[in-house]
């Protein structure tokens, strides 16, 4: 599936936040810049800011109750207070802003990953915004498969899962 280049980056920047296993600026920094965010210099209270913006993301992804996943990203929205705007800068063609580029990384943070979850939801059934279904593993992951599908993290995961129901039937 594709999303428009905000809302999938935003998704798949909430996505990476979750996953983040350490929120320090030296931890964070570079996951905001792969995710194509400007300006990504932290400090240790806005790291543990997003740290706590990470933890609201997190129920968004795998909830199967496509009404809770709305509402859940509706608050997120309601906390970002975002105010979404179209523009066609550097000769690209219209497109949306969820975040005004003046604002700081914090906030743009915010803006960014819940305008795209909404996209997300809001251009599927809900069910692109997964959690692994491996036991133990709790990675979260943005479904961009052409079936929408998947059902794991990683083929390490998949793999795993495989090879225990295969012994578990070998037995």
């Amino acid at each position: 599936m594709h999303f428009n280049a905000y809302g999938g980056n935003g998704a798949a920047l909430a996505a990476a936040l979750v996953n983040a296993a350490e929120f320090t600026p030296r931890a964070i920094e570079p996951l905001l810049t792969e995710h194509e965010m400007l300006r990504t210099t932290l400090t240790a209270a806005q790291a543990a800011e997003l740290a706590e913006w990470a933890r609201l993301l997190a129920p968004v992804f795998g909830e199967r109750d496509l009404d809770n996943q709305v509402k859940l990203i509706n608050s997120l929205l309601d906390i970002s207070a975002t105010k979404p705007f179209v523009t066609n800068h550097d000769g690209l063609p219209p497109h949306l802003h969820f975040s005004s580029t003046d604002g700081d990384i914090v906030s743009r943070t915010k803006d960014t990953t819940a305008g795209g979850l909404a996209m997300a939801v809001s251009f599927s059934d809900g069910r692109r915004l997964g959690r692994c279904g491996r036991p133990g593993c709790s990675t979260v992951y943005v479904d961009t498969s052409r079936n929408g599908r998947r059902r794991f993290c990683s083929l390490a995961c998949a793999n795993r899962v495989n090879v225990a129901a295969h012994r578990a039937r070998a037995s």
